[in-house]
């Protein structure tokens, strides 16, 4: 017999153990999943939140020209009507403007008023729509749009269902003088308390 030494001596492991084996393994998918696949902190939450990006304005936008279609008392509700050329700077500082003058005390010179007599102000509490297609400034869709995505449907039939009819709002000013912390919010598109939001959505205040 030769005194060469085996390659495999009796009682000894030939090759690499498998623990190691196992936790390459492992290792390498964790890796592929870290690197490749995208990670679920960086994914919006369907219908929760608008797009981050900040809303681009031109400050010499000329001041939108608008006229009040729809008052919906029991909504404390107002739809108004722009041009359909009116570009999103515009909108946005006609938003803007309403809350200017809702701040100075004179938002009731250009709106009517959504709460007559009560204590906090004529507009203490207020949904104000801007649309450009008069056909979806009706009383039937500002109701839809004030009760929000998840009304029961039969419980209030709609001629125009809510996710068509939020696509076509410009512009939403919501007035709630009883939230001290947040009374004014506006936005381009729209959003309902929810958090569901049309696609152009932005909020601008």
């Amino acid at each position: 017999m030769s005194d060469e030494s085996h390659p495999y001596e009796e009682g000894k492991r030939a090759g690499v153990h498998p623990l190691i084996v196992i936790f390459g393994i492992l290792f390498g998918l964790w890796l592929f999943v870290a690197l490749i696949v995208p990670s679920s902190k960086n994914k919006q939450a369907a219908g929760t939140e608008g797009p981050a990006g900040p809303v681009i304005e031109d400050p010499e936008a000329a001041p939108v020209l608008f006229k009040v279609h729809t008052t919906v008392p029991d909504m404390n509700a107002i739809s108004l009507t722009v041009p359909p050329e009116a570009t999103d700077s515009q909108v946005a500082g006609l938003l803007k403007r309403f809350k200017k003058d809702r701040l100075a005390g004179t938002l009731t010179e250009l709106l009517p008023a959504t709460t007559a007599g009560h204590t906090l102000g004529d507009h203490a509490v207020a949904d104000i729509y801007i649309v450009s297609d008069a056909q979806y400034a009706q009383a039937d869709v500002i109701r839809t749009l004030t009760r929000g995505a998840h009304a029961p449907g039969d419980l209030y039939p709609q001629a125009v269902p809510f996710e068509v009819a939020m696509e076509q709002i410009r512009g939403h000013y919501r007035i709630d003088l009883n939230n001290t912390s947040n009374p004014d919010s506006a936005s381009l598109g729209f959003a309902d308390e929810s958090g569901v939001h049309s696609k152009q959505y932005r909020k601008i205040f």
